[in-house]
């Protein structure tokens, strides 16, 4: 049976799967129905064969743009893992070394207490710099040197490798500068070059206006009576925010749309470099480059990672209590790592990374499998409950 025969065209969900993949099927489509997802794509690989490939929807608000079979869309921090992937190469290759100082590659960054921090640090949330302190204008997300000057700047906010925080913003700058000043290339064009292009990986890390056709926008997410609470609060005070602890604040909102607010479906965010936020992808580019990683680490030919080196990015570095989150977390280098609270299937060794409202890339390499899931609706949080069963249907079907 070809992929053809099992293509299905429901008038909800299109695309392929495999027939006993029959329940995941049906279950995005009641996700779409339901309106729990605006529009949304979900790729499962099995070793090296795609055996769900679908989408559905509507690339916008108004729903007058259907999703399609090559719509790209924000992934947030499924970005990270990507990130963390471009590194990752660097020091297979030899460039890169975990436990030198972050400024032996970078000379600035050793200002204000920070010459014996280890790159490492910068992929285990352990570097202290979730947030910049000062100030920094509107539209700061835009210009790469004046990140990362703020961040050479940036005293840490508790001792490094003292307890871990999520650079939830932050991380993709750092990173991204460490791989600038190896290759002498932005993160975007190190892995256009490196991975994307020659493995035809759809993911982009800063995004050509040829783009703008395939882009699903992100739907603002509705209000809670949270949110509305605090917009009465700072209506009527806004000096108010100032109760808060700054790292948490800043971390999300300096410069005021560094998580991508009021800006996520503009020209100038999709063309900017916002490595830890911004990444452009969809469902199968992030299912098809964990195949690679839930294997051999080639990916239709091209070599990611060897499998040493797999293993050693998955091994557990951090787990507990988040500084920033104040939740636990547990991470490896650069990947989140299944854990109780938020299990990624079944195996202990499965790793991954969750996005911004339900976007998510993970890897089995136990089953071999590889999982990808994209949507364009905002909610708060990482993990929701219809992707949930959307992974337990998978494994079902196993």
């Amino acid at each position: 049976m070809t992929a053809a025969d099992r293509d299905e065209d429901d008038g909800i969900v299109h695309g392929h799967c495999e027939p006993e993949f029959g329940r995941v099927r049906q279950a995005l489509a009641e996700i779409l129905v339901s309106g729990s997802e605006v529009g949304a794509a979900l790729a499962v690989y099995i070793g090296s064969q795609a055996v769900v490939d679908l989408w559905g929807g509507h690339a916008d608000a108004a729903r007058t743009r259907p999703w399609e079979r090559d719509t790209i869309v924000n992934l947030y921090s499924v970005g990270k893992a990507v990130t963390a992937v471009c590194a990752l190469c660097l020091v297979e290759a030899g460039q890169l070394d975990l436990d030198a100082p972050v400024a032996r590659y970078w000379p600035e960054f050793a200002e204000a207490g920070k010459a014996r921090i280890p790159v490492r640090y910068l992929l285990t949330h352990q570097a202290a710099l979730p947030a910049i302190a000062r100030p920094l204008p509107s539209g700061a997300w835009r210009h790469w040197d004046a990140m990362t000057a703020a961040l050479a700047a940036q005293p840490p906010w508790w001792e490094p490798g003292n307890g871990h925080g999520y650079h939830v913003n932050t991380q993709g700058f750092l990173i991204g500068e460490v791989v600038r000043r190896i290759t002498g290339q932005t993160l975007g064009t190190y892995l256009r070059e490196r991975i994307a292009c020659p493995a035809g990986l759809d993911f982009f890390i800063g995004c050509g206006a040829e783009l703008d056709r395939r882009c699903a926008d992100l739907v603002p997410r509705p209000p809670s009576p949270e949110d509305e609470a605090l917009r009465r609060q700072l209506s009527v005070n806004p000096e108010s925010l100032s109760g808060l602890p700054l790292m948490r604040v800043n971390a999300y909102r300096n410069p005021p749309e560094l998580s991508g607010t009021g800006v996520v479906n503009t020209r100038a965010w999709r063309a900017a470099e916002v490595p830890s936020t911004n990444g452009h992808g969809n469902a199968r580019a992030v299912a098809r480059l964990y195949s690679a990683l839930a294997g051999d680490g080639e990916l239709d030919g091209v070599h990611v990672l060897s499998p040493e080196s797999i293993e050693r990015a998955t091994e557990s570095q951090v787990h507990g209590d988040d500084l920033l989150l104040q939740r636990p977390t547990r991470f490896g280098l650069g990947f989140q790592l299944t854990m109780a609270e938020r299990p990624l299937g079944p195996s202990p060794r499965a790793f991954g990374h969750f996005g911004a409202g339900g976007s998510l890339g993970f890897a089995d390499p136990d089953a071999r499998v590889a999982f990808g899931y994209a949507m364009n609706q905002g909610r708060g949080g990482w993990q929701h409950r219809h992707v949930r069963r959307l992974i337990d249907l998978v494994y079902a079907a196993l």
